[in-house]
């Protein structure tokens, strides 16, 4: 038998290392796909319209909102990024594993617009060692690490909204008990 699709959400405060969970747990399922999103920025020199984000400008991305053609979506930094809807839902249908790589506020927002959708939280082992890894990037100064750790500190408080909590201590514990989730949640049918 066919595991069901599922639309999977794994979210958590910067720093937390999501996007290795993300790569990991896409690497290790042959049938799961990244969503991709749609984005008011200007694409960077590397960036592939269609393949790193779907690029539009203000006014096509408020239209897709208003039709109500996004499952979630967010500002950021002036800009306005989403989920496309079709894409995530098709793909689900297909019995896929749609892997969203979206910020806290955009999980919450799938939760009511896909309640069977699997919410995962990443969290750091502590609150300490999250301020580390953020430190030790060094990809920001002292004032930006600062508004990502308060920013972490409202993500944190909302990790009961999720379905399952996992502790990323360790990247190959943490990538199990993912998989292990998933597995789980395309069963229960």
């Amino acid at each position: 038998m066919t595991p069901r699709g599922l639309l999977v959400v794994i979210a958590g405060p910067s720093g937390v290392g999501k996007g290795t969970v993300h790569a990991r747990v896409r690497a290790s399922l042959p049938d799961a796909t990244l969503s991709i999103s749609v984005t008011t920025r200007r694409a960077r020199p590397t960036e592939v319209d269609g393949v790193h984000y779907h690029f539009v400008d203000r006014p096509a991305f408020e239209a897709m909102v208003a039709a109500g053609e996004l499952l979630e979506w967010a500002e950021y930094a002036g800009n306005l990024y989403g989920t496309p809807r079709a894409q995530a839902e098709a793909a689900v249908a297909d019995g896929k594993v749609v892997v969203l790589d979206i910020e806290v506020q955009g999980a919450l927002q799938v939760r009511e617009q896909a309640p069977d959708a699997l919410l995962v939280f990443l969290a750091p082992p502590s609150f300490a060692e999250l301020e580390r890894r953020l430190r030790t990037r060094g990809t920001e100064d002292d004032a930006t690490v600062a508004a990502r750790l308060e920013v972490a500190r409202a993500e944190l408080a909302r990790r009961d909204a999720f379905d399952v909590v996992v502790i990323n201590d360790d990247l190959d514990r943490c990538v199990a008990e993912v998989l292990d989730t998933i597995t789980a949640a395309r069963a229960a049918a």
